[in-house]
């Protein structure tokens, strides 16, 4: 799962028992060679189908890391790009690795849930950030979100299909919510990262409470299940004015 240049075991363990923004400083140099960055054939698949979409002017990546998604942006936004999230170090690794060729990129440090923008970008996109975010926190961070958009802004973010009961990836997953659970009942400060807890039925009813109209686009790109379900979809959750 990790490539020599990744993170030791020592050093995981260091970060589960910190608190998500100190975990993310310590692991930001290595972040990238590690599996919790989003591969590359999903941001490929959503900069895809976000070209059939826009362009747009101004974009921002909500939790942007070490700045996957701010790439994404630089090829379908022709104004602005910026990138924030609340981990220095990964701010940091972002700026020291990313070159676009395309619109200018600035980088901010700030909480999503208190994300410090109004209606200052056409499009939000997010990768693989939502498991850091307990259910009740969602209408809080979908308002935000809406608020820094400005009318009609799109707020798009990869979906994939959740493994079944019958895979060793369904009971990877929910031993490793358990654990995470038992962790954060012992151990202060806690460390949120849930991957079950994000549902997309939930979210879209949320999506919508909080003033978007939302669209499931398939990425095609990953083919269907054996039920002929995506594997993978963009949410496209548009600002509509109540």
């Amino acid at each position: 799962m990790f490539s020599p240049e990744g993170p030791t075991l020592r050093e995981l363990a260091v970060q589960a028992l910190s608190s998500v923004e100190r975990g993310y400083d310590l692991l930001a140099p290595k972040f990238d060679h590690t599996p919790f960055r989003t591969p590359d054939t999903v941001l490929d698949a959503v900069a895809s189908a976000l070209k059939e979409s826009g362009p747009y002017e101004d974009g921002l990546d909500l939790c942007c890391g070490t700045g996957a998604g701010v790439e994404v942006l630089t090829t379908v936004c022709r104004g602005s790009v910026t990138g924030v999230d609340f981990s220095a170090g990964m701010l940091a690794e972002a700026a020291r690795r990313t070159r676009p060729a395309g619109p200018a990129v600035s980088w901010v440090r700030a909480d999503a849930r208190a994300l410090p923008f109004t209606a200052a970008f056409d499009l939000v996109v997010s990768f693989g950030a939502f498991g850091h975010f307990l259910p009740r926190e969602l209408p809080g961070l979908f308002a935000r979100v809406r608020t820094a958009l400005r009318p009609g802004g799109c707020f798009a973010f990869p979906v994939l299909a959740p493994p079944r009961p019958s895979s060793p990836a369904f009971w990877a997953l929910l031993g490793f919510d358990a654990v995470m659970r038992v962790r954060n009942a012992v151990w202060r400060p806690p460390f949120v990262m849930y991957y079950r807890a994000f549902r997309l039925g939930e979210v879209r009813r949320e999506l919508e409470r909080a003033g978007f109209r939302v669209d499931l686009r398939a990425l095609p790109a990953f083919g269907t299940r054996s039920d002929g379900s995506p594997r993978v979809r963009m949410v496209e959750a548009r600002r509509t004015d109540r």
